[in-house]
């Protein structure tokens, strides 16, 4: 799938493939030609990649093709074993969890999980969770604070499912319930944006000790398209609302509301998976490795500083 700003790359993709295929047909020499248009290509994705829209970045963030959930999961670790279930109502297919070895080391991971085609997705329910969720989610944390586990969330999901049934089981309180639990966590906790953050549906699994962004994902209360529809009753205004909600990884990091940015191999996470997943799990081994070294009240009180600290406030 090709983005609106992508489609001048690839048009010399095309002609770099013509020419190649030309000089295989015709035994001609145009290694000289071939090389001056592959430092073309590689300067105009340098260029275009470097000064995405806010708009365009949350484009990428939607990409088919980027790694999900069980992606990082599966090529990140070994022996990865799923947990059902909220002992409640039931298993939410949107928020899936369990332990896996990450380098030697047992850790529990919970994330949403969007689908890769139609049937995924709507068995996904398009990764927005149900109240059952996001208390399957809390039931693991807690499992690994049993056992002195370290937590890794991973974030990507338009939202919290706002269906009616939703909001009868307490779609509020199962979140908020999260968010007091997750402060007093006392394992390490690291929360990553791997695609879209968007509202409490987010932020439901969103409160760690480190909480990092992939390069180009984003972090807000509420998507685009909805907040254009609610200001101009309209989703023509998405690209306008895009830039006033300053939700990409950079606008976060420079309001101090995440901790660090995850870099993605230029055009996006799409084009290198597997090398964004060992990126991922460089920068996990890395700061667990840091926050593990810290007891456990010393994490807690940070990160309750840290959430703290966010916000302005004007007298």
């Amino acid at each position: 799938m090709l983005l609106d700003f992508e489609q001048p790359i690839a048009a010399l993709e095309g002609k770099l493939r013509e020419m190649q295929q030309l000089a295989l047909d015709s035994q001609v020499d145009v290694s000289e030609a071939v090389t001056a248009l592959e430092a073309k290509i590689k300067a105009l994705k340098k260029e275009t990649y470097t000064n995405l829209t806010r708009w365009q970045r949350v484009q990428l963030s939607r990409h088919p093709d980027r790694p999900y959930t069980f992606d990082y999961i599966e090529g990140m670790t070994s022996k990865f074993v799923e947990l059902h279930g909220d002992r409640t109502v039931g298993d939410d297919k949107a928020m899936v969890g369990g332990f896996a070895d990450l380098d030697g080391r047992s850790v529990m991971f919970i994330g949403q999980q969007k689908g890769r085609n139609t049937k995924e997705r709507q068995y996904r329910n398009f990764g927005m969770a149900n109240p059952e969720g996001y208390r399957k989610a809390l039931r693991l944390m807690k499992l690994a604070e049993k056992f002195n586990k370290p937590v890794v969330t991973l974030i990507d999901t338009m939202g919290a499912f706002p269906g009616q049934e939703a909001e009868e089981r307490g779609q509020g309180e199962a979140i908020a319930r999260n968010l007091k639990e997750m402060f007093m966590l006392k394992v390490p906790v690291i929360c990553v944006v791997i695609g879209e953050g968007a509202s409490g549906g987010a932020l439901g699994i969103g409160i760690g000790d480190r909480v990092l962004m992939l390069e180009n994902t984003w972090y807000s209360v509420i998507s685009p398209e909805s907040c254009s529809s609610i200001l101009w009753r309209s989703w023509d205004y998405k690209e306008q609302a895009a830039e006033a909600l300053k939700l990409t990884a950079t606008d976060m990091l420079s309001a101090k509301l995440v901790d660090g940015i995850v870099k993605e191999p230029l055009g996006g996470a799409h084009t290198a998976p597997a090398k964004m997943i060992d990126t991922l799990k460089k920068t996990l081994i890395k700061t667990l490795d840091e926050l593990e070294a810290l007891p456990a009240e010393e994490r807690i009180s940070q990160r309750i500083d840290k959430f703290s600290a966010m916000g302005v406030v004007v007298e």
